[in-house]
């Protein structure tokens, strides 16, 4: 960026773990430019998982995909120095799995703590709990805000005393705004409407449905262009190509920078999104 003469925009939302999780996401929110209406027109899953990765580039968050790492494992993870705080979700999991890591990161940053993304960990038990716990649920306040959740037909019309929801009901909520159906039952949980016995249940229901797609589904194979631009994410690949047009860098260190062979260069150029750069706007 100081080879481009620009100046990074400035990630400036600060939350506490003392702070109320409502009041810490509608900060997000608003940092990010995020409205329900918005949500409601991300009607498919990567373009939900794109729009989302868009906003946080552009108040100054570097969003990347780790390739080699099994969900199992993490989902993700964050660095939270400044001025370009990173966010790295795992391009193996679900795009709205992936939604829910990029918040939940996103959250770690603005306490200025770096972290691991492991969705279970608001309800563990050791010294790192009240960081998830907490990361977990201003996530999925920034994912269903309160008061449109509530306001929704589903919630409206189901006894609160109720804890149990059918699968059309998960699976509505979910797609209104765009987060997975576990995002959605922790976030249930955190409001009080269903119970930890209900969670696990729907939880281990879903790991066993993930389990059995994951054995079933077949590889597809993408160009390495195409890898590489997706892992890289937008701001990060426009800056490396914008630099080498400029003859500030080689194709050598494009090549190491993007972790691509020099011979898919022109792909890259091609093909690469040309994104607002931070400090820009639009």
């Amino acid at each position: 960026m100081g080879d481009l003469q620009l100046t990074p925009s400035s990630f400036d939302v600060q939350v506490r773990l003392s702070d109320d999780p409502e009041a810490a996401a509608s900060n997000i929110r608003d940092a990010l430019g995020v409205r329900t209406e918005m949500q409601n027109q991300w009607r498919v899953d990567n373009e939900a998982f794109r729009e989302w990765r868009t906003l946080l580039e552009r108040i100054g968050v570097l969003t990347f995909q780790a390739t080699g790492l099994e969900v199992e494992e993490a989902r993700g993870f964050s660095i939270s120095l400044k001025p370009l705080p990173a966010v790295v979700v795992n391009i193996k999991d679900a795009y709205r799995g992936r939604i829910f890591t990029l918040l939940h990161e996103t959250t770690h940053i603005a306490l200025n703590e770096g972290g691991i993304c492991d969705l279970d960990d608001n309800l563990r038990r050791n010294a790192s709990a009240q960081i998830e716990t907490f990361c977990n649920r201003v996530a999925g306040a920034v994912l269903f805000p309160r008061k449109d959740l509530l306001a929704t037909n589903e919630l409206r019309s189901h006894h609160s005393a109720d804890m149990t929801w059918s699968d059309a009901e998960i699976q509505s909520l979910s797609r209104k705004f765009g987060g997975s159906r576990e995002a959605l039952l922790v976030r249930l949980l955190s409001l009080g409407r269903t119970n930890e016995k209900f969670y696990y249940k729907k939880r281990d229901d879903y790991r066993i449905e993930y389990a059995k797609w994951k054995h079933q589904r077949k590889e597809g194979f993408a160009p390495p262009h195409v890898v590489s631009l997706s892992s890289a994410g937008p701001l990060f690949t426009t800056l490396v190509i914008e630099n080498f047009n400029r003859e500030h860098i080689t194709a050598s260190d494009v090549s190491d920078y993007l972790r691509v062979r020099v011979k898919h260069l022109p792909e890259i150029q091609r093909d690469y999104a040309r994104p607002e750069l931070v400090g820009q706007g639009e």
